[in-house]
């Protein structure tokens, strides 16, 4: 007789750890308020097509950006990434400060 035994093997992979996370929205603008705890205002413009005159519109969108270490500026340019939801507005966190402000 054969001992069988209902231990798992130790020779399959783990199927858990290898799922990979979505790629996250980026931006850049600029900061016009840091007069909040760890968060900043970034202004992002986007150049977008009208759609009835064909013309190049430019659409001002204000981002909540999460700040840890409050450094930057106001008028400093910023990259933000999207983020898990970290108040009621903001989504996002600054990632780098690109330029400074002078």
């Amino acid at each position: 007789m054969t001992d069988v035994t209902n231990e798992p093997t130790t020779d399959a992979p783990a199927e858990a750890s290898t799922e990979t996370r979505a790629a996250r929205k980026v931006r850049e603008g600029t900061v016009v308020s840091n007069g909040m705890d760890k968060t900043a205002v970034v202004a992002v413009v986007d150049r977008v097509r009208h759609a009835k005159y064909n013309k190049f519109v430019l659409q001002t969108k204000r981002l909540y950006a999460h700040d840890e270490t409050n450094d930057v500026n106001v008028g400093d340019k910023v990259r933000v990434m999207e983020t898990r939801p970290l108040s009621k507005k903001k989504r996002w966190r600054i990632t780098e400060v690109l330029e400074r402000a002078k």
